[in-house]
C-alpha cells in the first residue's frame, strides 16, 4: 500500500547549517499494517511523514501509494490518497464552520464540486451515524461550530473526518501528544477501533513508547534520518520499554537522550 524507496531530505543543503532529515530511507507497508514510528528529536519522523503527504519534496528516491508513484505529486493531488491528523487540535478543521459543515468539506474532498453547497439530508443521516460511533455526544451538536470543542473533542473528529473516505494510508503525527492522559488514550482507543474497522494503513508518530508497543503490529526506530530498528508481530506484543532503549542503544552507538518521551513512557 505504501512504498518508500530510498528517500533522501536535507535542509540547507550546501551551507553550515545542513541538515540531512532523512537519508535514503527505504520502508514498505502491507494494506492493513499500522505502524507506529518513535525517536529522539530530529530523527525524521515527521519529515517523513511530511514526505508522503507533499508538504516537503524529497531531493531523491521514490514515494508509492497504492501502486501510483507520487514522488513529484502535488500535496492538493495526494490528499484523495492520505488521511491526516496533526499534533495541534486547531489543525485540520475549520473552527467558524459547523461540525456538519467540517465533515461536508471532507467527504467531499478530491471530488469534483458544483455551485451547490447545501448539505443533503443523507449527508446529515451518515454525519449523526459515523458522529455516533465516537461516543462523544456529537451527533446532537452537528450545527456547532467546531471552534467550541475541547482538544479531544476536536482531534477525535478530524480523524473521524480523515478516515472518512478511506484513505490508502493514514498519518497520525503525535495526534494526541497536546491532550491530558486520560483524552489522549481515548483518542488512541478510536484510533485503533477506526484504523481495524475499516482495514486502514496507518502510520503514527508518538514520543510515548508505551504507547508505540501497545498500539499498531508494527513497530519501527528512527535515529538521524535511518530506520534502525524495525519489529512486528508476537515480537513487537512482547517488547519492554527496557529493551526498546537497549535495541536503540546497540543500533545507533548512543544512549536514548529524548527527556520528552522517556519522561511519558514511565
Amino acid at each position: 500500500m505504501l512504498e518508500l524507496k530510498g528517500i533522501y531530505k536535507a535542509f540547507n543543503p550546501g551551507t553550515v547549517n545542513e541538515k540531512v532529515a532523512l537519508n535514503e530511507v527505504s520502508l514498505k507497508l502491507n494494506e492493513g499494517d499500522f505502524v507506529t514510528i518513535i525517536g529522539g528529536n530530529g530523527a525524521g519522523k515527521s519529515t517523513m511523514l511530511n514526505a508522503i503527504a507533499g508538504a516537503w519534496k524529497v531531493d531523491f528516491g521514490s514515494i508509492i501509494i497504492d501502486g501510483v508513484d507520487v514522488t513529484k505529486m502535488p500535496e492538493h493531488k495526494r490528499a484523495k490518497y492520505l488521511g491526516r491528523v496533526f499534533q495541534d487540535p486547531m489543525m485540520g478543521t475549520a473552527p467558524e464552520m459547523e461540525i456538519q459543515e467540517n465533515m461536508a468539506l471532507a467527504i467531499r474532498r478530491g471530488k469534483p464540486r458544483g455551485l451547490g453547497w447545501g448539505i443533503t439530508k443523507k449527508e446529515k443521516e451518515f454525519f449523526k451515524k459515523e458522529l455516533t460511533k465516537l461516543d462523544l455526544g456529537l451527533e446532537s451538536r452537528m450545527t456547532s461550530k467546531v471552534g467550541l470543542l475541547s482538544g479531544g473533542q476536536r482531534q477525535a473528529l478530524t480523524l473521524l473526518m480523515a478516515s472518512m473516505q478511506k484513505p490508502k494510508v493514514l498519518l497520525l503525527d503525535e495526534h494526541t501528544a497536546a491532550l491530558d492522559p486520560k483524552t489522549a488514550a481515548k483518542v488512541l482507543e478510536l484510533s485503533d477501533q477506526i484504523i481495524s474497522e475499516n482495514n486502514l494503513t496507518a502510520m503514527m508518530v508518538t514520543h510515548n513508547m508505551n504507547d508505540a508497543i501497545k498500539h499498531g503490529n508494527r513497530l519501527i526506530m528512527m535515529h538521524e534520518g535511518k530506520i534502525i530498528f524495525d519489529v512486528s508481530g508476537e515480537e513487537k506484543k512482547n517488547l519492554t520499554i527496557d529493551e526498546l532503549l537497549q535495541k536503540f542503544t546497540q543500533s545507533s552507538g548512543e544512549e536514548f537522550a529524548n527527556d520528552r518521551a522517556l519522561l511519558a513512557s514511565r
